[in-house]
C-alpha cells in the first residue's frame, strides 16, 4: 500500500469521523434545545393572576328617574277628553316618556285621587280619569308616591280606587295604603335592581285637614314614626334606602330650617337619596358620590302658570355598584322640564329648545329655563 493509498484511506476515515461527530453533535443539541424549550413552555403559562384578576369583576349602573308633582287641574282633564268622550293623555307626557322608559326604576308623586265615579274634580279636592294610571303605565313608571296632602281628596273611597287602579297595572304605591295588611306588607317599600337592594318611604306634612278614613293609612311627616321605620330595614341586606318627602312651603325657592333638619336627621339615619315635592317650585339640590338630596323638584305637570311654577325638574340619579368598592357611587342630573299649554305638554330642554311655540309661550319657557339653571348654577 503506498502512501498516497493510505492519505486517501485516512481521509475517508476523517471524513466518516467528522461526520459521526457532526451528527453526534446535532443530536446532543437538538436534545439540549428539545430540553430547555420544553422547559420553557412549561414556566410561560399565564402568569398567576392578581387578586383582582382571579375574579370576575362586575360594574353595573342602576339609573333611578325622580318626576315632581303631578297634577291633575280640571282643565287638564279637560284638554284630555278625546272625541269619543275617553281620555287620552299620551300628548301631555310623550316628550318625557322616553326619559322614564330608559330609566330602570321610574318614580313620580301622584297627587291627585283617581275616581271611576265620572265625577272629574280640580283644585281643591283632586279627581282624576283612571287614564292618568294609563299614562303612568305608557311611560314605563314602576312606582306612584301617594303620601301628599290631595290623598284624602275622595276620601275612602278615592284612597280604594286610587290604589286599586295602580295595583290593576302593576305599579306600586308607597305612603297611602288601604288597610293594615297593605300598610304592614308596603310601609317600607323593597325592590332589587341589578344586584342592588333599595328600600323606599314616603311620607306627608298633612292632610289639608281632610280627616284620614278609618281603616285608611297615612304615612305623616313624624320623627318618631320615621326613625322606627328606618331602623326597622335590614342594613346588612339593603344597599341604598330612599325618602321620598311631601314638606316645605309652597312657592318658597330655598329649602325652609324644618326641611333642612329632617334631611339632617334623614342623613344619621341611614338614608341615601332625599326626594322632596309640595312646594310647586324647584328648589336647589345637595348631591356628592354618597348621598342625594332634592328639596323641591316643583311640578311635572299641572295648570299653575304663575312665574316659577311652570315647570319642575326630573331628578336623574345613577347609582354604580362594584364588586370591589364597599360602597355604592353616587351621580346627579337635573332636568328642567316646562309645561305647553294648551296640550300641558312636558316639555325637557331638548325638546323646548327646537319646538314651535307661540311667541308668549316661548318667552316664558325662556324665563323658566334661565331661572332654574340660575337657581340651580347649571349650565
Amino acid at each position: 500500500m503506498v502512501i498516497s493509498d493510505i492519505c486517501i484511506i485516512f481521509g475517508f476515515a476523517m471524513r466518516f469521523c467528522a461526520e459521526i461527530i457532526y451528527i453526534i453533535a446535532i443530536t446532543l443539541l437538538s436534545l439540549w434545545f428539545a430540553s430547555n424549550h420544553e422547559h420553557s413552555l412549561n414556566t410561560c403559562k399565564p402568569s398567576a393572576p392578581t387578586e383582582i384578576g382571579e375574579e370576575i369583576i362586575t360594574t353595573d349602573t342602576i339609573r333611578l328617574l325622580f318626576g315632581g308633582d303631578l297634577m291633575q287641574h280640571l282643565p287638564q282633564v279637560v284638554a284630555a277628553r278625546t272625541y269619543d268622550g275617553e281620555y287620552d293623555y299620551t300628548t301631555s307626557f310623550e316628550h318625557i316618556a322616553p326619559m322614564f322608559r330608559g330609566a330602570d326604576i321610574a318614580i313620580l308623586n301622584l297627587e291627585t285621587t283617581i275616581t271611576l265615579s265620572g265625577r272629574y274634580s280640580g283644585y281643591p279636592c283632586f279627581a282624576s280619569p283612571p287614564a292618568i294610571a294609563d299614562a303612568l303605565v305608557d311611560m314605563g313608571v314602576d312606582i306612584a308616591l301617594l303620601a301628599n296632602n290631595h290623598c284624602c281628596d275622595r276620601y275612602r273611597r278615592g284612597i280604594e280606587t286610587t290604589i286599586d287602579e295602580l295595583t290593576k297595572r302593576n305599579i306600586a304605591h308607597v305612603g297611602v295604603y288601604r288597610d293594615s295588611v297593605d300598610y304592614r306588607t308596603n310601609n317600607i317599600r323593597y325592590f332589587e335592581c341589578k344586584g342592588v337592594d333599595f328600600a323606599l318611604v314616603n311620607y306627608t306634612y298633612g292632610t289639608n285637614g281632610m280627616p284620614i278614613p278609618k281603616g285608611k293609612v297615612v304615612n305623616l311627616i313624624d320623627s318618631v314614626a320615621i326613625k322606627r321605620d328606618l331602623r326597622s330595614i335590614p342594613r346588612d341586606s339593603v344597599d341604598c334606602i330612599i325618602a321620598c318627602m311631601h314638606w316645605g312651603i309652597e312657592y318658597e325657592r330655598k329649602a325652609n330650617a324644618e326641611q333642612r333638619r329632617l334631611s339632617e336627621m334623614l342623613r344619621r339615619e341611614g338614608v341615601d337619596i332625599i326626594i322632596g315635592s309640595h312646594p310647586h317650585v324647584v328648589q336647589p339640590f345637595e348631591a356628592d358620590s354618597t348621598h342625594v338630596v332634592f328639596y323641591s323638584l316643583g311640578n311635572l305637570v299641572s295648570n299653575q302658570r304663575k312665574h316659577y311654577t311652570d315647570g319642575g325638574l326630573l331628578a336623574e340619579v345613577e347609582i354604580i355598584r362594584s364588586d370591589t368598592a364597599r360602597c355604592l357611587r353616587y351621580s346627579t342630573e337635573a332636568h328642567p322640564v316646562w309645561v305647553l299649554c294648551p296640550e300641558y305638554r312636558v316639555l325637557p330642554r331638548h325638546i323646548g329648545d327646537t319646538l314651535p311655540m307661540p311667541n308668549t309661550a316661548r318667552q316664558q319657557y325662556t324665563q323658566f329655563m334661565s331661572d332654574t339653571q340660575r337657581l340651580l348654577g347649571i349650565e
